[in-house]
């Protein structure tokens, strides 16, 4: 038997590839050790957070929530890496299966949790109801989409889609950057029709943001014309 030595290469990501999953990363941190505190409380755990009565009396829909927005957001970055994807497309499209179930558990509790659980209307008016309701279904829309387009390998629109989906499921990092910046510009939380604002603030910022990587960083296919 012929055995081969030969090993497959080391991945080798750029600097800004290295730079732009740092600042993914540290984006993500705060929604991701919040959402993981309030796993571990309802597992049993003790109380760091201030309680949540909603959550304790319906635990599953926002666990399944929170670990499927840890996976979509923190192994999603990993997609937007161009040497991932021309250097190990097999662990890239692995990748992809993984997160497209991951958005849409995601999403899809998002929309339970929003229709299902009883917001006090200090966390939740009527606006942020729609707004959450309108992004969790698009977000599953996008996600359905882009798996359509690369089966029709439409690279541009699969891609569109995911980004614009990620600047979706990014929400809370975002938010979460506003909020303390409000508390630390103004020294109190924002509640009310004001929290609403800026969560909706958030989510118009992240998909401008995408709306521009999108524009500047994607470009369709030429697909050549018919002769006639």
């Amino acid at each position: 038997m012929i055995t081969s030595n030969l090993k497959a290469p080391k991945l080798r990501l750029g600097k800004s590839e290295w730079v732009a999953l740092g600042v993914i990363f540290v984006y993500s941190f705060i929604p991701v050790v919040g959402g993981l505190i309030r796993v571990l409380e309802l597992a049993g755990g003790p109380q760091i957070a201030p309680a949540n009565t909603r959550a304790l009396l319906a635990p599953l829909p926002i666990t399944l929530h929170i670990m499927s927005s840890i996976i979509f957001c923190v192994l999603g970055a990993l997609q937007f890496v161009p040497s991932l994807r021309r250097q190990r497309p097999a662990a890239h499209r692995a990748i992809g299966r993984v997160i497209a179930v991951a958005g849409c558990v995601s999403a899809l509790t998002a929309v339970w949790m929003t229709h299902f659980y009883d917001f006090p209307k200090a966390l939740q008016g009527a606006t942020l109801y729609w707004v959450r309701m309108v992004l969790g279904t698009s977000m599953i829309g996008l996600i359905i989409w882009a798996v359509i387009a690369i089966r029709s390998r439409n690279v541009f629109q699969h891609s569109a889609s995911m980004v614009r989906a990620y600047a979706i499921a990014q929400g809370a990092s975002t938010q979460a950057v506003v909020g303390i910046a409000w508390i630390v510009a103004v020294g109190s939380e924002a509640m009310g029709p004001l929290r609403d604002g800026l969560m909706i603030f958030a989510w118009v910022f992240n998909l401008l943001v995408a709306e521009i990587l999108i524009r500047s960083t994607l470009k369709p296919e030429k697909r050549p014309g018919l002769k006639r």
